[in-house]
């Protein structure tokens, strides 16, 4: 007798495995999601915890983070209860940044911002590839206001840069916890504060001739009132340009695009970061008495805090292993414009200096492509692993922060003429 297939049979096994594959796809879903959960309710260590308590703050106290890229550092300030003032909880080594020092102004160009940006709940993904992360907010109305473009730059982990600020994933496991829990205490925003580097007058002496000191020169304002009230500085736009503790003194609208009104600041904090200014500026034209020579710091790509040196898993190492070079920018006529930042001049006029900040930018950082991940690395296989946060007990200890290396000099003819690049 002729057997017939059992069609109904088959169709239901098929079914089953159909399913059975299902289930397996929903359940791995699953548990992607139950980690990034897991590593976003993460607590803070009780040993920072600690920390805090002996500074006078606790874990819902609001949140402050100031960055440097030269320096390759990342701090969070927490505001005590005693007096409202901001302290300094901690300053993590930064593992990756990419560019060169200098605002971001485009799509691609690979740049780390700089300037005042503000962090909303809304803005921070558990969810994320890089293990964890929150979106820094550019472009804010400064950067919209010179017509800045690009975006989704984020603070993350995984050490990998294409114009974002790359922690490792211990660090921002805590860093996370830290702007989680500030939310929590009903913080409706963290302010981010981007700089180049420190200011000192040191950094300010050498990088006095900087197409960017202009730009340089109002975000040193903004720290500038940071540092002399130990408080978060209300920041506005006008005229396109920053402006710090500043209100309309007919209450009219402070416009980005348009020109700033009549402002006022309080006298006291006026009055405190003008000494500042003027203290800073005396140190700088000393600085400038000795020799200091006006350089341009260029990079192939980024850099990174030495700390983490010994980091295998990390975006474009061929780049990191070329030392950043000082280009010398002395004035080939002679004119004692070195001396123009210690006369801290106001600008003559706010909007043309604004455009020729963000020209002067635009041609001191060339567009590249971004570069993906150098696959030859050691740690590259485990890369899909630490994405997923299968690799947590692999995770590389938090170094202690270290001084950056004293960069290469090189005398160069013509310090605006970019070098080959191969492709």
């Amino acid at each position: 007798m002729k057997v017939r297939p059992n069609f109904t049979l088959a169709r239901r096994l098929a079914a089953f495995g159909a399913l059975a594959a299902l289930a397996a796809s929903l359940s791995a879903c699953n548990d992607q999601q139950n980690m990034a959960s897991a590593r976003a309710w993460k607590p803070i260590p009780s040993d920072t915890l600690a920390l805090m308590a002996s500074k006078g703050t606790d874990a819902h106290e609001p949140v402050l983070i100031r960055t440097y890229k030269k320096e390759a550092e990342f701090e969070i300030w927490k505001r005590r209860k005693s007096d409202g003032k901001y302290a300094l909880l901690k300053t993590y080594p930064m593992c990756r940044w990419s560019g060169q020092l200098g605002p971001k102004v485009r799509e691609g160009d690979r740049q780390v911002p700089e300037g005042f940006y503000a962090i909303a709940p809304s803005q921070m993904n558990p969810n994320s590839n890089y293990y964890l992360s929150f979106n820094v907010g550019y472009p804010n109305a400064f950067d919209r206001a010179l017509g800045r473009t690009g975006g989704m730059i984020m603070v993350h982990g995984d050490c990998s840069s294409a114009g974002c600020f790359s922690m490792t994933d211990n660090q921002i496991s805590e860093i996370y916890a830290i702007a989680r829990e500030g939310f929590g205490g009903g913080q409706r925003e963290i302010q981010l504060q981007s700089y180049p580097f420190r200011m000192t007058a040191e950094n300010l002496a050498k990088h006095r001739l900087d197409p960017n000191m202009p730009f340089w020169r109002q975000l040193k304002e903004g720290s500038d009132h940071f540092e002399v009230t130990k408080q978060e500085p209300k920041v506005a736009v006008c005229g396109r340009r920053y402006v710090f503790d500043a209100s309309s003194a007919n209450g009219g609208r402070i416009d980005p695009n348009g020109a700033c009104p009549t402002l006022t600041v309080d006298p006291q904090v006026k009055s405190l970061v003008a000494e500042k200014e003027h203290q800073d500026a005396a140190k700088v034209a000393e600085l400038v008495s000795k020799g200091v020579r006006p350089i341009r710091v260029k990079y192939a790509d980024g850099g990174q805090n030495p700390a983490f040196a010994h980091v295998d898993m990390v975006s474009r190492p061929e780049a990191l292993a070329q030392a950043p070079v000082e280009i010398p920018m002395d004035n080939p006529k002679g004119k004692k414009a070195e001396t123009k930042f210690a006369a801290a001049k106001p600008a003559k006029a706010a909007k043309p200096a604004a455009e020729a900040e963000q020209s002067l930018a635009a041609k001191s950082v060339p567009a590249q492509a971004p570069v993906a991940l150098a696959a030859a690395t050691p740690g590259a296989r485990d890369m899909i692993g630490r994405w997923l946060g299968m690799n947590n007990a692999a995770r590389t200890p938090e170094p202690p922060a270290a001084v950056p290396a004293t960069p290469e000099t090189i005398l160069v003819t013509d310090p605006d003429k970019p070098a080959k690049k191969s492709r």
